[in-house]
């Protein structure tokens, strides 16, 4: 869809906006996580909600600049980071409650930044663009996050290793195609 824009996009605008929100809520979700200690219901639930709430925005933020031609610079490079910093914050503030084990958070963490390493050290080559698979990871990762965060009867527990197993296994399966993507990207052409 043309947006009938001419001239340069400003950075002021909603998509940027909500992108800065989702940072700005990064502190406020883990102050609620460290209010609740894990322990307390009703403020895990207000822990879960605001997380949930920011992770919508990563949707909203993107659908907007690029139905509304309002992709910026800026919000290429700060739309990565206030995710990394949302799921990075949820992920190690539940293992510290000994809510998933400490391994699982940091493979994801490692797969999340080496993707970011790997995507600065192509650049000169080409951009690689987030991939379906990429959007499934963050969905399940985000699902697994709420699962853990909502405090959920002991009848079902059993439900939240199951998907954080998919979120892992979908998390090491596109930190694969990324390096597969990036090799064929510096490969020579002949």
């Amino acid at each position: 869809m043309s947006t009938g824009r001419v001239g340069p996009v400003p950075v002021v605008n909603a998509a940027n906006g909500l992108t800065a929100l989702r940072l700005a809520l990064v502190p406020v979700f883990a102050g609620l996580v460290l209010t609740s200690e894990m322990l307390h219901p009703g403020w895990r639930v207000v822990a879960c909600l605001t997380f949930g709430f920011a992770s919508m925005t990563d949707l909203v933020d993107g659908w907007i600049a690029r139905r509304y031609a309002l992709v910026t610079s800026f919000g290429k490079v700060a739309d990565p980071i206030a995710d990394k910093a949302l799921t990075g914050t949820a992920l190690v503030l539940l293992s510290w409650y000994d809510r998933i084990p400490w391994w699982v958070t940091v493979l994801i963490l490692v797969r999340e930044f080496g993707v970011t390493l790997i995507r600065f050290w192509v650049i000169r080559y080409g951009v690689i663009a987030a991939s379906r698979g990429g959007k499934v990871k963050t969905a399940v990762q985000i699902l697994a996050i709420v699962w853990y965060l909502w405090p959920v009867p002991d009848s079902v527990e059993f439900v939240g290793p199951w998907i954080l197993g998919v979120a892992l296994v979908v998390t090491v399966a596109t930190g694969l195609d990324y390096v597969v993507r990036a090799l064929r990207l510096r490969r020579p052409v002949r």
